[in-house]
């Protein structure tokens, strides 16, 4: 998961990490309103045109915008006839139950918080009230992800007013150790925890977080792998699955919190293990400041033969990442990044695993 992805509708590691996006956004609307298309223009459609169509008109109906008292908002689907809702963790931990739920169609509910995903991972289950006949949403299997594929998301970026927003893109890579689908579908803060979608409108993930320098969406998306959703579901089917979140809830560093560093020369001795702050995806962290002058060039690396690092350096001031790297190659736990500081300021460095809970010793240097 760790591109610097933060949980979406919250900060992050630092403000500017925060779980957004916005690429290729297509407002929604509704089709049904629209159905009645022109032969001439049905002919000049594509496939591909013809497919997202088909994969909305299939898959909206069962995408819900959620509510909480803490004021978060983001999106959940609906997995079964009686109003299972699976949404991210993050966006109704802490919360009071029940949440407010307003379906596709504009009906307003109350959900109760019903479960929790074990081992911090991003997923939480919601019941909504007395149904029995609601559109829900199929799973696709679990191996069934391949990069190159047409993907397809839903949910609700940044305001209630863009419920049930689709976009599209392509699996850009598979994070199989992590769980994860990374992806290029637009998504924004608000679209945490809905559907990422196949060709046939089967759930193949959940959109939980993404990679941005800007606040806004640059083409890099994260969604929690169907491994993680069935075996939460037969968690909950059977009544194991917990009722409070798992995941560590003070994740972001105070700047004043982390520790200094040289600018010239730095190394630093660490080692990853149990009880160290967490990502999303339940991956550790260690955060690192330094000051540094405009113009100044810095070169920052992470060697280790036991942990697979990432590698980030952020511009507070700015809310961005100047700068990042996961790996050197794949046969290489090693990371290194270089960049050109923009202005004088203080400056962060993010370490941190490329598995959840993944634990060993790295160097870091700065120079």
């Amino acid at each position: 998961m760790n591109k610097q992805l933060l949980r979406f509708g919250i900060s992050g590691l630092l403000t500017g990490l925060i779980s957004v996006g916005g690429y290729m956004v297509i407002d929604s609307f509704d089709l049904k309103e629209n159905s009645i298309i022109p032969s001439a223009s049905v002919s000049a459609q594509t496939a591909e045109e013809q497919t997202r169509i088909r994969v909305y008109e299939k898959a909206s109906p069962s995408v819900v915008l959620i509510f909480t008292d803490k004021g978060s908002m983001g999106s959940g689907f609906i997995v079964s006839p009686d109003g299972l809702v699976i949404t991210n963790s993050h966006v109704v931990e802490g919360a009071n139950s029940p949440v407010n739920i307003k379906l596709a169609d504009g009906t307003k509910a109350k959900a109760d918080i019903v479960a929790f995903e074990e081992n911090g991972i991003d997923l939480a289950a919601v019941k909504i009230r007395n149904q029995n006949n609601l559109p829900f949403l199929p799973l696709a299997s679990a191996n069934s992800a391949k990069v190159g594929q047409s993907v397809y998301a839903i949910g609700t970026p940044l305001r209630p007013k863009f419920q049930n927003t689709f976009t599209y893109g392509i699996v850009s890579r598979l994070h199989e150790g992590g769980g994860m689908i990374q992806h290029d579908a637009a998504i924004n803060g608000g679209n945490s925890g809905g559907p990422l979608l196949n060709s046939k409108g089967e759930v193949i993930g959940v959109n939980t977080e993404i990679f941005t320098d800007t606040g806004t969406f640059i083409g890099i998306s994260l969604a929690l792998s169907i491994k993680h959703l069935q075996p939460f579901l037969v968690a909950i089917e059977q009544g194991n699955a917990p009722q409070i979140a798992q995941r560590p809830q003070q994740n972001n560093p105070r700047q004043s919190q982390v520790p200094e560093l040289s600018p010239e020369g730095a190394v630093i001795t660490a080692r990853f293990k149990a009880g160290d702050k967490t990502l999303g995806n339940n991956s550790y962290y260690h955060a690192y400041q330094f000051s540094g002058r405009a113009g100044q060039e810095v070169t920052i690396e992470s060697n280790s033969n036991s942990i697979d690092g990432n590698l980030f350096l952020v511009f507070p001031k700015q809310e961005k990442i100047i700068a990042q790297n996961d790996d050197i190659s794949p046969n290489n736990f090693n990371a290194k990044i270089r960049a050109r500081l923009p202005e004088d300021g203080q400056y962060m460095i993010v370490s941190n695993t490329f598995e959840p809970g993944e634990t060993g010793d790295y160097k870091l240097t700065i120079k």
